[in-house]
Parts: C-alpha cells; sequence; structure tokens
C-alpha cells in the first residue's frame, strides 16, 4: 500500500509538471524556424489584424468609442495604451481598475490585447509619465544639450528614473500575469513608445560623457560594425566616427529598455518590441545623424545596437507615416530581417494606405495596425483619415472581414514561407511575384472584362481607383494550388518555366471554423478569361492552375 501510494503521489506530481509545462508552452511566444516568425497564441500561429486606439482613449469611460470602431474594423487586436501616470499617479500606490476593464471588454468583444507601455518615454518625450517624476528633475534628471541645459527628454542614464518606472511596470507584468495568464487575452506588450530625441543626438551629462569616452561594449562591437573603415575597438568616437553619437544613444536607450522589459518578463514572459519613428528608407549609403529623425530610436540603422543591448526585446517594427510607396517598400524590407520579425504596429488609417494592408500580411508579417481606430472626437489629418466614423475604418474592416475566417490558416502558411503580396504603386504600374514554380502578375485599374488593348477608345477608369488602392495577398498552399484576396487587381498566374498555362478551378468561397473550405461558386467564362478581376468589395479565391 505504501508503494502503491507512492506511486499514486509520483504520477499526480507528474501530471501536474506535465500540465503546468503544457500551459507554460501556451503563453503567447515568438517562434523562428529558417528565418521565418510566427506570433504563436494559445500554441497555434496568429496573425494580428489590428487596431491602435489613440493615445487618450485609454480610460474606461472612453472604451465603448474604441471597441466599437474595432469591431466595425472586424479586428482581432486591439493596441492600447497603459500610461505610468493612470497606474501610478501617487508614488508607491497602483491603481490597476482601467486595466481591469480594458480586459473584461476585450474578452466580451473577443478581442486580444497588445498594450502599449507609455512610461518614461512616449513619443520621445515624458508627457505620460506621472507628474512627480517629470518635475523632479534633480530626482529624474533630464538629458543636458551640449551647453549643459536640460532638455524635454528624460536621460537614459538616470538611475533613479530606470528604477521608478522598471517598478511600475513590473508592477503592470504582475497584475496582468494574475488576471490574465488562464485566458490569455493580452499577447504581447510593447515597451516604451517611439524613442529617441528630436534635435539632439544624445544626453551630455557628465555620465553620459563618461561613458561615450569609455570603450564600447563588446556586445556592440560584435552586432554592429562601422561603417568607415575606423578602429575596431576604443571609444565610442575611435570606433564609429561621425555616426558615433547616434549609435551611443541607441545602446544607452537600448539598455534602459532592457532593464525594464527583463524585469517585467521575469515576472510574466510575454513577448515584447519597440516601435520606432522612422528616418529616411531610401537614404543610400546611411549618412550620420543631422537632425533628421529621432536620434537613439531603433531605426532599421540601429537594429544591431538593440539587438546586442536589448536581448529581452523581440523585435523592433517602424511606425509609417508616409504614403510613398517605394519609401513603404523599403521600409519593410529593412525590418524584415532574419533576427527581426516583420510587424507594423503603427500605420496611418488614411485611404492611401489600406492597400498596404495585402503587402504587409503577404509578407508574412506577424501583425499589422491602424493607428487612430476609435470613435473619439479627434483626428490626426493630415497624418490619418479626416472623418471619424465609419468611412475611417471600412476599408480596411472589408480587407480584414475576408482575412478573418483564415487567420489562422494565413499564420500558419506566413510561418512557412508559402505568403506574398504586393500593393499597388504609385506610377500604377503592373507588378510580378515568382512564387514557386509560378509568376503571378498584378496589375491594376483594369475593367474586369477584356484586355486594355481591345479598348483604347474607352478612356473611363473603373470606380474607386482615382488613388492607388488595389492590392493582392497570395499564399501557396500546394504545387499548383492558391488561396488569393485582394481588390482593384487583375491577376494572372503563369507557368515559371514558360508553358502555357490555364486556370483549373478558381472557388469563391470562405474557410469555417474548423479550417475547411466552404465553396460559394466556381469562376469560370468571362469570369476568368482575361485574368482574376477583383473589384473592391475583397474575395477568397482557392485557385487551381495547371500546363499544358
Amino acid at each position: 500500500m505504501k508503494q502503491s501510494a507512492r506511486q499514486l503521489v509520483l504520477s499526480l506530481s507528474l501530471m501536474m509538471a506535465a500540465a503546468g509545462a503544457a500551459a507554460a508552452s501556451d503563453i503567447p511566444q515568438i517562434v523562428k524556424k529558417d528565418g521565418r516568425f510566427a506570433l504563436m497564441v494559445d500554441g497555434q500561429p496568429f496573425v494580428i489584424l489590428g487596431g491602435q486606439a489613440q493615445n487618450s482613449s485609454n480610460y474606461p469611460l472612453a472604451l465603448d468609442k474604441v471597441f466599437a470602431a474595432i469591431k466595425d474594423m472586424h479586428a482581432n487586436t486591439l493596441e492600447i495604451p497603459v500610461a505610468w501616470e493612470q497606474i501610478e499617479q501617487v508614488e508607491g500606490k497602483f491603481d490597476f481598475s482601467y486595466v481591469d476593464k480594458l480586459v473584461a471588454e476585450a474578452r466580451k468583444n473577443k478581442v486580444k490585447l497588445v498594450l502599449l507601455w507609455f512610461g518614461t518615454w512616449k513619443n520621445t518625450g515624458p508627457s505620460y509619465a506621472p507628474e512627480w517624476v517629470k518635475f523632479n528633475n534633480t530626482r529624474f534628471p533630464r538629458m543636458l544639450d551640449q551647453n549643459g541645459k536640460p532638455i524635454y527628454c528624460l536621460s537614459p542614464h538616470g538611475d533613479e528614473t530606470l528604477k521608478a518606472d522598471k517598478k511600475a511596470f513590473v508592477a503592470l507584468m504582475s497584475h496582468i500575469k494574475q488576471i490574465d495568464e488562464a485566458q490569455r487575452t493580452v499577447i504581447m506588450v510593447q515597451v516604451e513608445n517611439e524613442v529617441g530625441t528630436y534635435g539632439f543626438s544624445r544626453d551630455r551629462s557628465a555620465k553620459a560623457e563618461a561613458l561615450f569616452k569609455a570603450p564600447v561594449p563588446k556586445a556592440v562591437l560584435d552586432y554592429k560594425k562601422s561603417p568607415v573603415a575606423l578602429a575596431k575597438s576604443g571609444s565610442w568616437k575611435e570606433v564609429y566616427g561621425d555616426y558615433a553619437d547616434e549609435y551611443f544613444h541607441a545602446w544607452a536607450i537600448a539598455s534602459y529598455i532592457e532593464d525594464i522589459a527583463k524585469a517585467g518578463r521575469a515576472v510574466y514572459n510575454l513577448p515584447m518590441y519597440v516601435n520606432n519613428s522612422q528616418r529616411d528608407s531610401l537614404e543610400n549609403p546611411v549618412m550620420p545623424w543631422k537632425d533628421n529623425f529621432a536620434s537613439g530610436g531603433p531605426t532599421y540603422d540601429v537594429i544591431d545596437i538593440y539587438r546586442a543591448a536589448a536581448p529581452h526585446i523581440d523585435f523592433a517594427g517602424p511606425d509609417i507615416y508616409g504614403p510613398d510607396w517605394k519609401k513603404f517598400n523599403a521600409s519593410l524590407n529593412h525590418f524584415q530581417r532574419p533576427d527581426n520579425p516583420l510587424m507594423v504596429p503603427e500605420m496611418s488609417n488614411a485611404a492611401l494606405y489600406v492597400r498596404y494592408t495585402y503587402l504587409v500580411l503577404g509578407k508574412g508579417a506577424i501583425g499589422f495596425s491602424p493607428f487612430g481606430i476609435d470613435y473619439a472626437d479627434y483626428s490626426n489629418f493630415p497624418l490619418g483619415h479626416k472623418a471619424i466614423d465609419k468611412t475611417m475604418v471600412e476599408p480596411f474592416g472589408k480587407i480584414y472581414a475576408a482575412f478573418r475566417p483564415m487567420e489562422r490558416q494565413w499564420a500558419k502558411w506566413a510561418f512557412e514561407g508559402r505568403t506574398y503580396g504586393v500593393a499597388e504603386g504609385d506610377d500604377r504600374q503592373p507588378q510580378t511575384i515568382d512564387m514557386k514554380g509560378w509568376k503571378a502578375t498584378i496589375s491594376f485599374r483594369e475593367w474586369q472584362f477584356g484586355e486594355k488593348e481591345y479598348f483604347k477608345d474607352i478612356k473611363d477608369i473603373p470606380a474607386g481607383t482615382e488613388i492607388p488602392n488595389g492590392g493582392v495577398a497570395i499564399a501557396q498552399t500546394g504545387e499548383r494550388e492558391f488561396i488569393i484576396i485582394g481588390q482593384r487587381a487583375r491577376v494572372k498566374i503563369d507557368s515559371a518555366d514558360g508553358k502555357t498555362t490555364l486556370w483549373g478551378r478558381v472557388e469563391e468561397g470562405h474557410y469555417d471554423a474548423s479550417g475547411k473550405w466552404i465553396m460559394e461558386r466556381n469562376w469560370n467564362g468571362d469570369q476568368t478569361d482575361y485574368g482574376l478581376n477583383l473589384t473592391g468589395n475583397p474575395v477568397v479565391l482557392k485557385v487551381t492552375v495547371g500546363t499544358y
């Protein structure tokens, strides 16, 4: 009996340990395979079809206007701030009533959450720090300029600032674990917001100057090579020359963020990332900082330094507020790296940006989130949409509605490297996609019937194509099978080896909740003779092609 009892206890212990391990494995995490990444939620790849609320919509009574817009957008995830000033208005006294309400409302609306920690920095400034922090320059020092005068930005070399921010962040992560570990509504956290400094290359305080003149840390040297041939080791100036100020500032801020992220993840190990206000994505060669972007932020040229200094940060993501097609593509290419998952955590919600949904998701991003998605009485036009109503969210909502039934499949295909995407260029010209054994040609401003050469006297253009807003995303799900989704575009697929190609079958339909394909109708005849012509109403097509 004693032996049996011991065996029973051992068996129960092993079962409990296994259950605990299974639960731990289901905590959201970012995984990597063959240079690609997936955001795992509830143990499966997940793609964020998100919307980010406006900065001041992070209060309980404002949430109705947030979730109404998120619902109209058909988003599966809400990105929303949690401000240091609101959870610790009085030092040492924490109030998480907003967080509790937010999580409860997200569950009610069946939406996941990405929390944006507005702590020491928000858009480089301290506006979301508590008053007891931002008005006490002695305890919480600001950066100093070249004349020794304090500037607007809190210093990344302030020990007390870091200690206080970290304490608040750890308290937040502890509370999230307490209320959400079982249900996992919160799937990721952004640490700080658009860090760096405008108009100032770095801190000139005595502590900062001493570190600037000290040897560059080996971890940084291992990750970041100098753009110019200088000393292989030594001070920041000796190693990096004219790039030294920006690189040093990036290391200082990244190190600060690392301390916060590491402490938070020790409590509750959710994925964490940083976002950034970008520098010119087409600059070639990349030049030293000249007061032309936020120095020290995680711009694409210093991702290596952030990797070295902040290993507990999973990735850096670009905030994109320039509609230029070439620059948008370049930004994605800069940030999609073998060591950096692609996610666009913040983007304009203006009409010119709708097309980029297909490009970003087609490139295998783990997430995509236009900014300003709520119905509060505020518009950030001209950076965003003018109106504060459904016309703001509906263009994105149509696309999300088509993706949502297959969001898990799409995330899986992206992780496997099977997805591709294009956005209509500002030049309105056709684009090609090279796939495994096949080539897709995407053209724009086409009528559904016939070829342009047949109707050269027709001067009209299809409705809704006054601005570039076409786009297509394709998943190659088999050797000759594809899922195609898009709008205001014509799609043709040809064999890569030049053989004559014919549509096998073109089914319009959707996936059900179990992942089963449901056909609604089969396209043929006029609907396929001139390619697959996608209108302003996104549809999902399951396509097979063959050669003869």
